[in-house]
């Protein structure tokens, strides 16, 4: 009996999260969460809730300038070791970016793996700045090379972790920064202090950066006080800034 063919899988953009606008000028593409290790493929539903409501947040304050957000699935749940699936599906939505709208700016946005997915994919012509909420990041270890950080030269980058994360130690992706910021000043990270990994204490606060710092970035709206303090700040000045409570109300 001949084998059946194993069926080849294809990451594929969600449909637009929230109003389209008459043009679109800028995009702006939610990389969800995975595991480290996982050939299964995801859920869709379950994927999308965890960036859907940013993604909302997102598109309505930027549609008057052309914003389009749209939801990253993917092939499989996991990293997978060097296959570095998710960052191979994020590379591949900015290339399917460019197919469709043409020459605009993209913003990665990713929460959790999606937001290492996020940072390794940075390094693509199409983007100009990467946002990662809760960053999944390896344990140091002398045999594993150290994450890559010269793909975010010439990129707006943000990191926002919570000081008491269990699930993804928020020092890592301190430790990140640090070493991305001597190759690139255009970086900063934010401490949401007292807060876990879903960030679900202050998420009008976390949202309200991300909006902030996207924005800006897309279309040059003039960032918040403490964004601009924190880019400009040397390290660890600019990558341990707190995220103040209240902030853009």
């Amino acid at each position: 009996m001949a084998q059946q063919a194993t069926a080849v899988r294809s990451p594929r953009l969600g449909r637009i999260v929230g109003p389209e606008p008459k043009a679109v000028c800028g995009v702006v593409l939610l990389l969800p969460g995975g595991y480290p290790v996982s050939e299964r493929r995801p859920s869709p539903l379950l994927a999308a809730a965890s960036v859907r409501t940013l993604g909302r947040r997102l598109s309505r304050a930027g549609q008057s300038e052309g914003l389009v957000a749209h939801v990253v699935h993917y092939r499989y749940r996991g990293w997978n070791g060097s296959e570095a699936h998710l960052a191979h599906d994020a590379s591949w939505a900015a290339d399917e970016v460019v197919r469709r709208y043409g020459d605009v700016p993209v913003c990665l946005a990713g929460v959790d793996m999606g937001g290492r997915a996020a940072l390794h994919a940075g390094g693509h012509t199409a983007v100009n700045s990467v946002l990662a909420l809760s960053p999944w990041l390896p344990e140091d270890d002398v045999a594993v090379p150290p994450e890559p950080v010269k793909q975010l030269v010439g990129r707006q980058v943000m990191i926002v972790h919570g000081t008491r994360d269990q699930r993804t130690d928020p020092e890592l992706s301190f430790r990140l920064a640090a070493r991305a910021k001597k190759a690139n000043r255009d970086i900063c990270r934010f401490e949401v202090h007292s807060d876990g990994h879903g960030l679900n204490q202050y998420r009008d606060e976390v949202h309200a950066l991300a909006e902030n710092f996207v924005l800006g970035t897309l279309f040059g709206r003039a960032f918040s006080r403490p964004v601009e303090d924190a880019l400009a700040a040397p390290p660890p000045l600019g990558l341990r800034m707190p995220l103040a409570s209240g902030f853009g109300r």
